[in-house]
């Protein structure tokens, strides 16, 4: 059994919210094992047999959309990448001063795209800074930019993203990642 971590977009926000035990039952339903939510914002982790993201991911989000009743894009992480992601970055950003947060993005960013960084968000002082594999990171600096750095990216990239707060990936590592 492979671990993976569900991140949902737009769960608990925007006013689609959902209860975690419908969440667990929704990814129960589709033979997962040892499927837990991680605070209220669409982080799933469950365990399957299934290996292939390219298969898991559009049967996940069929379902949540029939279970649900709106569409849910979804991008899924192992928790072995994350804990990769987890232990390498944090030397990226030490001397950063802010709130770290990573943009999980289907597919690796463009060249082009990252050629521009770092990239202040438009009205803000919150940035995009670096890219690594399929994600972005910005630094945010309080005041509400925490909602920006995902609209921002989705704009540019033309693609359906979720960000989270780096300290939510190291946290869900530390609690399901043994």
């Amino acid at each position: 059994m492979i671990r993976f971590v569900a991140f949902l977009r737009g769960i608990n926000v925007g006013g689609h919210i959902v209860k975690k035990e419908t969440l667990q039952a929704a990814f129960a339903s589709l033979g997962f094992k040892n499927v837990f939510t991680y605070k209220q914002s669409g982080n799933v982790v469950f365990e399957s047999d299934c290996i292939d993201t390219s298969e898991l991911k559009p049967k996940i989000e069929k379902n949540l959309e029939s279970t649900l009743g709106f569409s849910v894009p979804t991008v899924l992480r192992s928790m072995e990448y994350l804990k990769d992601l987890a232990e390498k970055e944090p030397s990226k950003f030490q001397n950063i001063e802010g709130t770290i947060l990573v943009t999980l993005l289907p597919s690796p960013p463009p060249p082009a795209f990252v050629s521009l960084l770092p990239l202040t968000i438009p009205k803000s002082t919150a940035q995009v800074i670096s890219t690594s594999g399929n994600e972005i990171y910005s630094v945010t600096h309080g005041g509400g930019e925490g909602a920006l750095p995902n609209p921002f990216v989705e704009s540019k990239l033309k693609v359906k993203a979720t960000t989270r707060n780096m300290n939510t990936i190291r946290e869900i590592v530390e609690k399901f990642g043994t």
